[in-house]
């Protein structure tokens, strides 16, 4: 893959062959932002696991202590007295069934998240082939069925996020922007290691976390210690 100028000027700043403290990395990673927008600070967790079995599956979600630094628009499926919590809550669009068919025929994605009340799902269910693809089904583990929509608006625009491995068994989490101070990034990335350390499957053998990388949107990685992480 062929780099730009501005990448392989950051690049230089990096040695690959180096394993790096969080606050190391971190202050290093904001030094290769150069892009003109700010740009999100991402990590990338390649895990032990095998997510062919449903046992060793990670999912679930964290609310990052400083934010992401980005407008999350989130959709909620209620009805009934839930829509109007829903509203005073913060959602930016409450529905039902009607959405459906502006979200299967029209293409209408005009939101981050999806929250919905469990009498919701059946409805919910027939956007599966819509909204799975994207990582945008609601999810008991990651607290996005429920009862206390009013909780989950206020988690998610605090700064909560989903993490799950892919089909690489890889975990990829945005933990804030270029912007921020170090020490917020920091918190946010201890915030989300001791999610991720709490999430081990109990019947993996072999090691959990192989490789942690630190990485903003444009930028080259850099490798963190997966000892100094736990």
């Amino acid at each position: 893959m062929k780099h730009g100028k501005k990448y392989n000027e950051a690049a230089k700043l990096v040695d690959r062959s180096q394993l790096l403290e969080p606050a190391d990395a971190v202050a290093l990673v904001k030094k290769t932002a150069t892009a003109k927008f700010d740009e999100t600070v991402e990590v990338h967790i390649r895990t032990g696991c095998d997510g062919r079995h449903a046992d060793q599956q990670i999912r679930g979600a964290v609310v990052l202590p400083n934010g992401t630094g980005k407008t999350v628009r989130v959709l909620v499926f209620a009805k009934g007295d839930k829509i109007a919590e829903a509203e005073a809550a913060g959602a930016d669009h409450v529905g039902g069934e009607e959405l459906i068919p502006k979200i299967q025929n029209d293409g209408w994605l005009d939101f981050d998240v999806v929250v919905a009340t469990p009498d919701m799902m059946g409805v919910v269910g027939r956007l599966g082939k819509v909204l799975g693809p994207k990582g945008l089904m609601p999810n008991p583990k990651a607290g996005t069925v429920t009862m206390d929509v009013a909780k989950a608006i206020a988690d998610i625009k605090a700064g909560k996020i989903e993490y799950r491995l892919d089909k690489a068994n890889i975990i990829h989490c945005p933990i804030g922007k270029a912007s921020f101070d170090e020490s917020k990034l920091v918190e946010n990335f201890n915030a989300l290691m001791e999610a991720i350390n709490k999430a081990k499957p109990s019947t993996l053998k072999g090691q959990y976390l192989r490789s942690i990388t630190l990485a903003t949107t444009m930028g080259p990685g850099v490798k963190v210690s997966t000892i100094k992480a736990v």
